[in-house]
């Protein structure tokens, strides 16, 4: 009967695994399911829309996107919406934008666009470029994407609009990745939809902390009333998490996550471009005001701490002959996984995610808080100047 009983070393290590467990429950429960508790309200029409459908400044900075213009644009400019403009900031001239943008102007009469000077030196050109299009701009609420994005539909406006209530000035969308392959994109895909389930999880629950511009809308008005990007204009980024992180709250904050409100980014060809990205929102995470950062802390923490609970419960059980604490230990790991697995492809179904996740989610589940770790200290490392404007 040895093999069916426990040790005080098992007792605590069990114990240790046993209330990280219910952490990770919590979390996944009240934070991680969000979306998909939304999308079924949704569906069930418990969730209050206006019917009114304002105008709208749809603003896009592209910087030497030609291909990216040509291949998305036509996408923006042709949704099925009342009155709307689309504003494109042009950054660079070494490209085939501006004779694009120019002939295409004359199809399409709602089609404005302008350029970031290359004498601009003291403010991110990012910054300049949305500061220069919010400016251009004949309508109060502003709509936000990338030249590198293309609606799913074009209901994406109307969606999004429905959302414009009184009381409104921000809503937040969803982007995800285009389907492709190889590791690099599996892993970005993974860390973009986790990422979503995160931070649309904490508006939903009445705790806005960040927006991402690539499917972003807020009000002309709040931005002016912000005075633009002064709070954090020293910095190259901030321009779309970090201004929402000081303007959202839980009276003026919606998120829609409508399938057809989503808009698709082109799959990562290049490790750096994701790296770059993922480094320059984790200079400004930093600088996020609230609790919701230190919330997302603590998961990730006893995250990687459940795992090595239970992980060590398990061999000591196993050196020992202990099969009682082995199997609890695997257990625990065992209703863990399957609890993420449901609410993580549930998610990814009603965002019309291609990819979902069963053997691979273990790995990402451990691969993603390593990888965010390796981003933030790589902050702590690099150069100030690599953070400025420039």
């Amino acid at each position: 009967m040895e093999a069916f009983t426990l040790d005080s070393t098992e007792i605590i290590v069990l114990a240790t695994a046993g209330g990280l467990f219910l952490i990770q429950i919590i979390y996944y429960l009240c934070l991680y399911n969000r979306i998909h508790a939304r999308s079924r309200a949704v569906k069930q029409g418990d969730t209050h829309f206006t019917q009114e459908l304002p105008p709208i400044s749809v603003i896009i900075c592209a910087r030497e996107e030609s291909e990216n213009l040509r291949r998305n644009l036509g996408a923006v400019l042709e949704q099925d919406y009342p009155q709307f403009e689309v504003i494109v900031i042009n950054d660079g001239n070494t490209d085939e934008s501006e004779d694009y943008l120019t002939i295409l102007e004359e199809k399409y009469p709602h089609l404005y666009h302008s350029f970031v000077p290359d004498s601009s030196r003291y403010i991110s050109r990012k910054k300049l470029a949305v500061t220069l299009g919010i400016k251009a701009s004949k309508y109060d609420w502003l709509v936000f994407t990338n030249a590198n994005c293309m609606p799913q539909s074009n209901q994406w406006l109307r969606l999004m609009a429905r959302n414009f209530t009184s009381r409104t000035q921000v809503v937040l969308g969803y982007s995800g990745y285009e389907r492709g392959k190889g590791w690099l994109h599996k892993r970005a895909a993974f860390d973009n939809l986790f990422t979503s389930m995160r931070y649309l999880g904490f508006a939903l629950a009445g705790s806005p902390y960040m927006g991402i511009g690539r499917n972003l809308a807020y009000r002309k008005e709040l931005f002016y009333q912000q005075k633009g990007f002064s709070a954090h204009l020293n910095l190259q980024r901030g321009d779309d998490d970090l201004f929402i992180n000081h303007v959202a709250t839980p009276e003026n904050t919606r998120v829609e996550t409508d399938a057809n409100a989503i808009v698709r980014m082109q799959p990562l060809l290049r490790a750096k471009d994701w790296k770059e990205e993922k480094i320059g929102y984790a200079s400004t995470a930093r600088l996020y005001h609230g609790m919701q950062r230190w919330l997302a802390g603590f998961e990730t923490l006893t995250r990687l701490a459940f795992h090595a609970s239970w992980i060590a419960a398990m061999v000591i059980g196993i050196l020992h002959f202990h099969w009682l604490a082995a199997g609890v230990a695997f257990l625990l790991f065992l209703l863990r996984f399957t609890m993420q697995a449901v609410i993580v492809n549930k998610t990814a179904r009603d965002l019309e995610e291609q990819r979902r996740y069963y053997f691979t989610l273990p790995a990402f589940d451990l691969l993603q808080p390593i990888q965010s770790l390796r981003w933030k200290w790589y902050c702590l490392f690099r150069k100030k100047s690599g953070f400025l404007r420039k």
